[in-house]
């Protein structure tokens, strides 16, 4: 995890989870990448559902495993939601339109999860968010900054007093 900028914060509810998220949406640009790490259950897709909570968007946001994809246009910026678990070779990744949404020149946000089922397409600049959960549901959530954008975004989050983000050495 060299050359980024790493911040933590622990959440203890879901709804602190979403919070959290919420508290990253205004910062949000057209054309940036968050790749979400976790467990199955750690709380990523309650983390888009903050985020896009607070990006205005009123549909019900769920997990795409099963679609793979799922697109949301209704709020300030498209959210592109995507779950890379369910593919299996690289080709399947131009049938979803993976590259035009990570590639940085985007209309809206994109949330990866399993992107590290494919290493050489992960996006080139992107925050990393892995959540790690324990069995009293208490949340660990660590950003990381891989790029210029990526490191721009995470300084300013950071530095929103709601995000409670606070600088961690890993």
């Amino acid at each position: 995890m060299a050359n980024g900028l790493t911040y933590a914060r622990t959440t203890t509810s879901p709804e602190a989870t979403k919070q959290l998220a919420s508290t990253l949406a205004p910062y949000l640009h057209p054309g940036d990448a968050i790749v979400l790490n976790g467990d199955l259950g750690a709380g990523k897709t309650q983390f888009v559902q903050g985020v896009a909570a607070a990006l205005g968007v009123r549909s019900p946001v769920t997990s795409p495993t099963f679609n793979i994809l799922l697109e949301y246009g209704d709020g300030r910026l498209p959210v592109y939601h995507y779950d890379l678990y369910r593919l299996d070779e690289r080709w399947q990744l131009e049938d979803i339109d993976y590259f035009s949404a990570i590639d940085g020149y985007g209309n809206g946000v994109a949330f990866i999860e399993w992107a590290e089922k494919f290493p050489e397409d992960m996006p080139y600049d992107y925050l990393e968010i892995t959540i790690t959960a324990d069995t009293q549901g208490t949340r660990r959530v660590v950003a990381h900054s891989y790029g210029k954008r990526s490191r721009e975004l995470l300084c300013v989050w950071a530095n929103d007093s709601k995000s409670r983000l606070g600088k961690c050495q890993l």
